[in-house]
């Protein structure tokens, strides 16, 4: 939900949403119900199901009304069950305890969520994704909090574990990274997930605060400067321009692919293990110095 324009008491009210229903929901069956006042039948319901993983949080209409124009809420009481940061069913039309109790019923039983709210490992992965798309959005701390939520739910997941180096790092969370990692067991430390998660760290490690324009003018003045290419590449990547990061790299290995004893290819290379080995940019890329190196 986008905050641009708000004022400070709007923002307050979409970070309560955060806080009170979409965090929760990371783990739990959270009913976000719009009143005036709390629905008696309603409450009781959720206070039997809070053991199996259900909260009730009652949002004020008159006081809340951006959230409610966001729900689009046209009556009240309004009744969304929210799981994974987003709404999974609307309940308005359940009015009695009996109606409410089946729902809640299948709900958890599609959801299979466990008691005390714990969803099982293997129900991480739609999560995962969600993740991940608000990672690839650029919200790198909203993504860094959405894996926090899920490595509780999973601990020893070095998927998980992963994940959450990598939005960190994107985040510029450079030592609650760097402190994940090393926390790791060796069997974990060895999987792709975190060999992915280290090269991010440590291309984001290796490359310093630098001018890019400064660099360019470098570059435009003696095309045959390879460190400043090199370290405008370092910029690009760590400003998330992997397209001008490669570019850069590549012009180096075509001009000299020994120069350093072989580190623009090196780097280029980090900068494909950070974006993932089996996604399709990096496949482009790995056409692109095949290209150059064997033709």
């Amino acid at each position: 939900m986008a905050t641009l324009g708000l004022s400070d008491a709007e923002r307050e009210a979409i970070e309560r949403l955060e806080r009170d229903v979409i965090r929760p929901s990371m783990a739990a069956l959270v009913l976000l119900e719009f009143a005036r006042a709390p629905s008696p039948g309603l409450a009781k319901v959720a206070a039997e199901y809070a053991a199996k993983g259900v909260k009730l949080v009652t949002l004020d209409v008159d006081k809340e009304k951006l959230i409610a124009a966001q729900f689009r809420v046209q009556a009240i009481p309004t009744v969304y069950a929210f799981f994974g940061g987003q709404p999974v069913a609307d309940l308005t039309p359940y009015r009695s305890e009996a109606q409410l109790k089946s729902a809640l019923d299948q709900l958890l039983g599609q959801l299979k969520i466990g008691q005390e709210g714990a969803a099982p490992q293997a129900d991480i992965e739609p999560l995962m994704a969600m993740g991940e798309q608000i990672l690839t959005e650029g919200d790198a701390a909203r993504a860094a909090s959405v894996f926090r939520q899920i490595r509780e739910m999973a601990p020893d997941d070095p998927e998980v574990a992963g994940a959450l180096v990598r939005a960190l790092v994107a985040a510029r969370e450079i030592e609650e990274a760097q402190g994940i990692l090393a926390s790791l067991s060796p069997e974990s430390a060895g999987k792709p997930a975190v060999a992915r998660a280290r090269a991010a760290l440590e291309l984001a490690s290796a490359a310093p605060a630098a001018d890019a324009a400064g660099l360019e003018a470098r570059i435009a003045a003696d095309p045959g400067d390879h460190q400043a290419r090199f370290e405008l590449a370092g910029a690009k990547a760590a400003s998330g321009d992997r397209d001008g990061a490669a570019d850069a790299l590549l012009e180096i290995i075509a001009r000299d692919p020994d120069w350093n004893e072989g580190a623009a290819r090196k780097r280029f290379l980090q900068l494909l293990e950070a974006q993932g080995l089996a996604d399709q940019w990096t496949r482009a890329q790995r056409r692109r110095l095949s290209a150059l190196l064997f033709t």
